[in-house]
């Protein structure tokens, strides 16, 4: 079935669908969406291609589609790759980036950066702030 017709059928009858205003955005939180927008674009069931960016105990787990997979095979389809925890930004800015440079959707390296960022900073533990300092007559009274 082609990606088009996949995504006509698709765009209004999902499970993954999420409406919260009845006049604000779509969202959908298929996997392999990078923005959770319900679009044809980042749609991560009706492309060929699809970049799925996930947290995991081991790191964050970048997933994509193998090209030349068969329709029907499912996890010898998908290639994994693992950016270590506090590893930095510029690790998930030179996976996007080799991704994007082997031609494998271009159009998705600035969602794909977005999502790592997010996912390295949602994972940094946060510093221990010092006690605050009293000032003026508390401090006298103490």
């Amino acid at each position: 079935m082609s990606s088009d017709l996949q995504w006509l059928l698709l765009r209004r009858n999902s499970s993954f669908i999420v409406k919260r205003v009845p006049e604000g955005p779509v969202f959908n939180k298929e996997p392999g969406n990078l923005l959770n927008l319900n679009s044809f674009k980042y749609s991560g069931l009706a492309n060929a291609k699809t970049i799925d960016v996930s947290d995991s105990p081991s790191g964050i787990t970048i997933t994509t589609r193998k090209t030349k997979a068969s329709p029907n095979a499912v996890a010898g389809a998908k290639a994994k790759t693992v950016i270590r925890p506090r590893s930095g930004g510029r690790r998930g800015l030179g996976v996007a980036s080799s991704l994007a440079k082997r031609g494998y959707r271009p159009d998705l390296r600035k969602a794909t950066l977005a999502r790592v960022s997010a996912l390295i900073a949602a994972q940094k533990e946060p510093k221990p702030s010092p006690p605050k300092k009293v000032r003026g007559k508390k401090a006298a009274s103490t």
